[in-house]
């Protein structure tokens, strides 16, 4: 899988839903983790400023962790 191929648009799909996502389908388990680490994270934190249920911290999140898994070429062996 490259950069632009089905697996990596599936990926991107994946983690616009819930960050992490597309990494985990992508065999990438520790990243997948932390991306959904810093949504829960970034939703909390906006959650606190702004006291509402605007998910906006989780949807910024989910843009930048749909970008990587997009992106991601696996390492030539």
């Amino acid at each position: 899988m490259g950069q632009g191929s089905a697996g990596n648009v599936i990926a991107a799909i994946c983690s616009f839903i819930v960050p992490g996502l597309g990494q985990l389908v992508q065999g990438r388990v520790f990243s997948a983790i932390l991306w959904f680490v810093a949504a829960c994270i970034a939703f909390a934190v906006t959650w606190l400023l702004t006291v509402s249920l605007l998910p906006f911290g989780w949807f910024v999140v989910s843009v930048f962790s749909c970008i990587n898994a997009a992106l991601y070429r696996r390492p030539v062996r």
